[in-house]
Parts: structure tokens; C-alpha cells; sequence
């Protein structure tokens, strides 16, 4: 299976992210004809104030965003697993971080919801808190794309290994994490934490990421970029050159039932007292 992950410099202008994100899909399809079509978290809107991020989030199944992924995966007949957008919620103020996945048919295959918010403060002294504004999800989400089994994660859950082995429970034997790491824990952490969870999974992940500024409130804020694809043995397979842009790299199911066989760590793991 052919996959094509997009690096993309999302601002709180929707229109114009989603007129970059329709400009590298059409691109990903023209140059590499992948299969599978990775974009990043919140792809639709970075940055702005809690009212215009509610302004630009979308009642599902409706809104700018699902329309014109579901047109671009009917055109073309991918899969597009759609990173993620901000989802409104009827009765909440609260929005949902919710990734979309669309069938080479158009059909929602999936659909998940953030589970792990990010409330923190960086190394440089910058405060994150997501749940100010976003409502966690609640469930562990795969999905069957021809054969491989796909399993959802977002950004900040790849901090928590227990959703990745829940999903590698599931059956995942491929893991998609959209994410707009910073620039502060991307630097640290972002290959050593995709390439952990590869290796513990012993799945194919793949990772793509916000890169470059994007303006929140007062503040500039940098993202870490990276977008990357990592074999189930724990190797960086395919990287993303610095900016927005896209990579491609081939799927093979067959070399993770080898490194499952090598080093069956799912038949070896004993449950632990707590």
C-alpha cells in the first residue's frame, strides 16, 4: 500500500487551509498515486481565540472540510485519513479534535476523537491548554483499509503507550498520528516517541505534523514538523524536508508479520498486578 503523508503550515484562515490541503492532495495524487493520504492535526484551523476557532468548527456531517474531503477521496479514489478538524458540539462550548476518514467511495470509515489533552507548559515557559477548549474523546478507534488495520491517535496521545497497545489489541497493524507537535518537544521527543511506538507495537506509524509559525492570540507559536514513517522494526523509512510539502513511502503488511514473528512481544506480554 502506497501512503502519502502532508506537512502543512495551517494559520486561522480556513479558507486558505483548505485550499493548501486540496493543493497537496492533488499534488500527493500526481506525483507518488498513493493509496492512503495522511494530513495533519487540525489541518482546518491553527491559532486565532477561542471564539473564532468555534466560528470555524463544523457540525458533522456537515461543513466545508468534510464536504470537500469527501469529494477529493471520491475523485481520486484514495482513502483519506483526515488528520484532524475542529468538531462543534450542540449543546457544549467545548469543540471536539476530531479525525475523519474517508473510503475511496467518499463514505466516513472512521471517525475519532481526541483522547490525551494538552495542558502543559513548555520548556520556555509557554502554557498550553487544550481543555479549555476541546472535549476528550472516549473511545479506541480503528478501521479496515483494505486488508490492513488502521489504528487512531492524535499529537499529544502519543505520550501514553496504553492507547497504542489497545489499539494494537484491536488488530492495528498500521498507526496514524496527525499532530502539530512544538517546536520545544518535537526537538526532544518527537522521533524517539514515534519510534517507541512503532517498536512496542510492532506496527508501521506514520506521522504527519504541523510545521513552521502560526500566530495565537498574542503570540507566535513554532511547530516541529518531521512528518515521518516508521517500520515496524523501529526505522525511519520516510521524512519530510523542512516547510510544507508531503512524502511518500510503500506499506508492506508482510514485514510486520515478520517482526511480529521474530519478536512476539503480544504473546510474551504478562499482565502485571497493580
Amino acid at each position: 500500500m502506497k501512503v502519502s503523508l502532508l506537512q502543512m503550515n495551517s494559520v486561522s484562515d480556513k479558507t486558505v487551509n483548505l485550499a493548501t490541503a486540496r493543493t497537496l492532495i492533488e499534488r500527493a495524487v500526481a506525483q507518488d498515486g498513493p493509496d492512503w493520504v495522511l494530513l495533519p492535526e487540525v489541518f482546518d484551523y491553527m491559532g486565532g481565540d477561542r471564539q473564532s476557532k468555534r466560528a470555524a468548527a463544523e457540525v458533522l456531517p456537515n461543513g466545508p472540510a468534510y464536504t470537500m474531503l469527501q469529494e477529493l477521496a471520491a475523485k481520486h479514489r484514495i482513502v483519506i485519513h483526515a488528520g484532524s478538524i475542529l468538531e462543534a458540539l450542540p449543546h457544549d462550548d467545548r469543540l471536539h479534535n476530531t479525525t475523519l476518514v474517508f473510503g475511496r467511495d467518499g463514505r466516513e470509515l472512521a471517525r475519532y476523537r481526541k483522547i490525551h489533552l494538552f495542558d502543559i507548559t513548555t520548556p520556555d515557559g509557554v502554557d498550553y491548554k487544550e481543555s479549555t477548549a476541546i472535549k476528550p474523546g472516549d473511545a479506541v478507534v480503528t478501521y479496515d483499509c483494505e486488508g490492513v488495520t488502521v489504528g487512531c491517535a492524535i499529537c499529544y496521545d502519543l505520550r501514553f503507550p496504553a492507547l497504542f497497545q489497545a489499539l494494537a489489541d484491536k488488530g492495528a497493524t498500521m498507526i496514524a498520528l496527525p499532530a502539530a507537535f512544538t517546536m520545544q518537544t518535537g526537538k526532544d521527543h518527537w522521533d524517539v516517541l514515534c519510534r517507541a511506538r512503532a517498536i512496542e507495537t510492532e506496527t508501521y506509524f506514520c506521522a504527519a505534523a504541523q510545521t513552521g509559525a502560526f500566530q495565537q492570540g498574542n503570540e507566535i507559536r513554532h511547530t516541529y514538523g518531521n512528518s515521518l514513517v516508521v517500520d515496524p522494526w523501529g526505522l525511519v523509512v520516510a521524512r519530510a524536508s523542512d516547510g510544507p510539502g508531503l512524502v511518500s513511502a510503500r506499506i508492506d503488511p508482510a514485514r510486520v508479520d515478520k517482526v511480529r514473528a521474530m519478536i512476539p512481544v503480544a504473546r510474551h506480554r504478562v499482565p502485571l498486578p497493580i
